[in-house]
């Protein structure tokens, strides 16, 4: 490991390893075969690209995206270490595939569609293999959120090269989908690393939808840096950037049914930006390595705890503070239950299961992390510190009379209406409507006043979180199948209420200091340089340094290449490549 440690520090710039890193370094230095569960930003990525250096042959990494096997080719030519991809968009392919056979290459990336064909296994059988590498891991497991049929043919490829070890990578699986991964990929039990779900960084912030534009639009005025916004259709996605851009940030949109040529321009350019954001269905993100994304922010309910985990996780991985907001309604669950009514019987027990861990999360009144963690099976404290709920508390109502009142009215109104209208009866708002109707004379016609009239938003929704009230097909909603026990009082409708948002100040992530200095003229000249030498090598800034890295320069202001070659994140290659560059800036600003 001695000699690992060496190389990390002259190939990736860094004196340690974190975390679970070592463990699993070592144990695939040592030909065993592992499964690491690590979340996003805890360089899952290094754990192969270190052996691929040290191991005599070409590790065979396997990766679910194309647009993610680029990006972490840039990274890993960055770092000098001799990377190819072959993939149906490569014009290089023979020279690849000639790389490969003389043995010029420590990495290459494949997707599993080419992985598992039997022409590329008698390819590798012409070559000398280290390692085979799975990425997305869960990806594998029909019990994961993403699955992906083609994971299940690799086991012939691996089977072929008996002595090769194993090593599968993924930052999402719960119990259930890590003993899946082990059982296909043929990994012993003992090969098992977990190193945790938590990601410090984050600060989860759920609330209600209510004028979701202007919310979305407070959080893009009040966090710099690039984000994403998640939109659950694709017409969603393309109204949302049209509205947003209007406030003259740059913002683009990204969903499977723009012209290719478009959606890889919009989404190469946000990769590059320091300040884009993309407003995308989640068929964007999985192909994404790019770590300063500041924000993330779910317009409308994630499929499932897992994915939740998954989207959110794609802000931060640099290690920065980073935000992720998520806004509901009880729709989204009333449309979620429909959904899981028409799949097979098979599947309806575990998306239920599913849409009831997300209702947990979103109308707890406790700490968020502490619900995430507890699904992966860990047991974190019972407050973190960084999510809206530990910060500013909500409060807790209990609701169980107004949820009578409001399924009475449904039911009394023959459960034909939305909710504006069955709450403009219980307020006894008497509209031409209600009177051609006949219902400003119902026994509910105005039983609801005062203060109690502000939890009926607030009721409708946790019904429907709580199947007690579905929609009908023409926009009305009706009483679900757990409505007789709300209407009975068998049941207790306990509601929580956020506090009110005070409008935030642009002040950097989660409203405190931003990480990077800005202002500070020595910063935003190095990234000015950095931008600069990005453009003219034609990768992303971050490939160049990550923004930890020039507030490293900023702050200690090196006089030296020995000097700036001690800072976290700088490699041989990349001081060699740009160091005297950014000693020339620090020196002007010294």
């Amino acid at each position: 490991m001695q000699a690992a440690l060496d190389i990390l520090k002259r190939t990736f710039g860094f004196s340690a390893f974190r975390g679970v890193q070592a463990d699993v370094v070592e144990r695939v230095l040592a030909g065993q075969s592992t499964l690491g569960v690590m979340p996003t930003g805890a360089g899952k990525s290094l754990c192969y690209q270190l052996p691929s250096l040290m191991l005599e042959g070409t590790c065979i990494v396997v990766s679910p995206l194309i647009a993610l096997m680029h990006d972490q080719l840039r990274s890993a030519e960055a770092n000098g270490i001799s990377a190819a991809t072959l993939t149906s968009v490569d014009e290089n392919r023979a020279e690849t595939i000639q790389r490969l056979l003389a043995g010029d290459l420590d990495l290459l990336y494949v997707a599993p569609e080419r992985a598992s064909q039997p022409h590329f296994r008698d390819l590798l059988q012409q070559c000398r293999i280290a390692l085979f590498a799975i990425d997305e891991a869960h990806c594998v497991s029909e019990w994961g959120h993403d699955f992906r049929p083609d994971y299940r043919l690799l086991a012939p490829m691996m089977e072929a090269f008996p002595d090769v070890p194993r090593l599968a990578l993924t930052a999402t699986a719960d119990e259930h989908t890590r003993a899946d991964i082990l059982t296909q990929l043929g990994i012993p039990g003992e090969g098992l690393i977990v190193a945790g779900f938590d990601r410090p960084n984050i600060r989860y912030h759920i609330r209600p939808r209510d004028s979701l534009t202007r919310q979305i639009q407070q959080i893009i005025d009040a966090e710099p840096g690039p984000g994403i916004v998640y939109a659950p259709t694709r017409a969603a996605t393309e109204r949302l950037a049209e509205t947003l851009g209007k406030s003259g940030r740059e913002t683009r949109c990204y969903h499977a049914g723009l012209p290719p040529e478009v959606r890889a321009k919009n989404q190469h350019d946000f990769v590059a930006s320091e300040d884009m954001v993309i407003v995308a269905t989640v068929a964007f993100g999985m192909g994404i390595d790019k770590p300063d994304v500041r924000f993330v922010i779910h317009a409308g309910l994630p499929k499932s705890i897992e994915a939740y985990y998954q989207e959110t996780g794609r802000a931060g991985r640099d290690g920065d503070p980073s935000v992720a907001h998520l806004f509901w309604g009880g729709d989204d669950f009333a449309r979620a239950r429909m959904r899981v009514a028409e799949v097979g019987q098979d599947r309806s027990t575990g998306e239920r299961a599913r849409l009831g861990a997300l209702g947990a999360l979103v109308e707890t009144a406790g700490c968020r992390r502490a619900i995430l963690l507890r699904h992966f099976g860990e047991t974190p404290p019972e407050t973190c510190g960084n999510c809206d709920n530990c910060l500013n508390p909500p409060k807790a109502v209990d609701a169980t009379v107004t949820a009578q009142k409001y399924l009475s009215a449904v039911a009394r109104t023959r459960q034909m209406y939305g909710a504006g209208y069955v709450e403009s009866i219980l307020t006894g708002q008497s509209t031409d409507r209600s009177r051609q109707n006949g219902h400003d004379s119902l026994s509910v016609f105005g039983i609801v006043d005062g203060e109690e009239a502000a939890l009926l938003k607030p009721v409708s929704r946790a019904l429907q979180v709580r199947g007690a009230l579905l929609p009908t097909e023409h926009g009305g909603l009706m009483l679900g199948p757990e409505a007789k026990a709300y209407l009975k009082g068998e049941v207790p409708l306990d509601l929580v209420m956020p506090p009110r948002t005070a409008r935030s100040r642009k002040r950097g992530v989660g409203g405190d200091a931003t990480p990077n200095p800005v202002g500070d003229p020595l910063f935003e000249a190095l990234r000015t340089l950095r931008r600069d030498l990005a453009k003219d090598a034609g990768v992303p800034p971050y490939v160049i340094f990550h923004d930890s890295t020039l507030r490293d320069m900023a702050e200690k202001k090196p006089g030296s290449l020995w000097q700036l070659g001690e800072l976290p994140g700088i490699g041989a290659k990349k001081l060699d490549a740009y160091g005297e560059d950014f000693l020339g800036v620090i020196e002007q600003y010294s």
